[in-house]
């Protein structure tokens, strides 16, 4: 097939490309570089059936796929923060264009929504059919609000225009080419102990987040895109692990003579984040295999890679 992927260049669109590429599909990866980079996808540029567009989403663009995976959009506070209007622009006009795309091309469109879309949740863990706890004006919901309108204008064009969809929320996913600077706690805390500074707790880190190994959801992506399930689906590790935990985890295997030091949450930071992952595990028959610890050490040696070699 024919298979675009915005936001192809970033972390999680380049590890898909990677499966993509490797079962023999040809593939189109659309980014602005925003947050992407090209060192991702470098080992395609001379592939005949890759083809890298730099493109922002937020313009139309024609082109013709089977299939379209929308990725695209900053997903990490710092970023999505930075440029507000950006974030919401990507997440609304963005997904119009590619949805309209999908519409006029007859291709099966993939939404890659988020479980932020659940807010700060009053209920626990969150199911798929959790309506959400969602701050409208807060500093997080340009992303937030903007996936939950992505998801609106799918299901709208999947009941008024026929575009065949699939929705999928993802939770805290990590592995290689996470960005150093992305603001996310596994991301922090193992860039700050590869560089000898202190580990920075918010709150008192008793917060919980699940974390989700790269290469497991992007098995959930392609399953759920190749089912006849539409969703919304939860896409995450219902291991549920303290923010303090994660920390002292990291450092441990780094520098355990590490400091952890502690500050101020931010606003509208979730107290607990858990899929309900049963909808995953019956309709697809998927479900996490890489343990957090496992997932980890291979984090470690990608970031170890990358920041070693910049300090040369």
């Amino acid at each position: 097939m024919r298979i675009l992927v915005t936001g192809g260049a970033g972390f999680l669109g380049s590890h898909l490309i990677d499966r993509l590429m490797a079962q023999g599909h040809e593939v189109v990866c659309l980014d602005n570089f925003y947050t992407g980079t090209k060192r991702n996808i470098l080992k395609w540029l001379d592939n005949p059936y890759f083809e890298l567009i730099r493109h922002d989403i937020t313009e139309p663009i024609r082109l013709e796929v089977d299939q379209i995976y929308h990725l695209a959009c900053p997903a990490s506070p710092i970023h999505y923060q930075y440029n507000p209007v950006k974030t919401i622009k990507t997440n609304v006009i963005g997904t119009m264009n590619m949805l309209g795309l999908a519409k006029r091309v007859k291709a099966r469109f993939f939404l890659a929504s988020t479980s932020e879309v659940y807010g700060d949740p009053d209920v626990h863990p969150q199911t798929e059919d959790y309506r959400g706890n969602v701050n409208c004006i807060g500093i997080r919901s340009c992303y937030d609000e903007g996936k939950r309108v992505a998801e609106t204008l799918s299901f709208d064009y999947h009941r008024q225009n026929g575009v065949d969809i699939r929705v999928v929320r993802i939770f805290n996913t990590y592995g290689p080419r996470m960005l150093e600077n992305d603001g996310r706690v596994v991301s922090n805390f193992i860039a700050q102990a590869l560089r000898n500074q202190p580990l920075t707790v918010y709150g008192d880190g008793s917060q919980t987040r699940s974390f989700c190994y790269v290469s497991d959801l992007v098995e959930g992506f392609i399953r759920l895109m190749n089912s006849d399930k539409i969703g919304p689906m939860n896409l995450g590790n219902p291991g549920e692990y303290t923010i303090l935990e994660l920390a002292e985890k990291i450092q441990n295997m780094i520098n355990p003579g590490a400091e952890i030091i502690f500050k101020p949450l931010p606003e509208d930071d979730p107290k607990q984040r858990q899929p309900d992952i049963t909808r995953a595990k019956t309709w697809l028959g998927w479900e996490p295999t890489v343990p957090l610890d496992q997932g980890l050490e291979l984090t470690v040696k990608d970031f170890r890679d990358r920041i070693e070699g910049n300090q040369k």
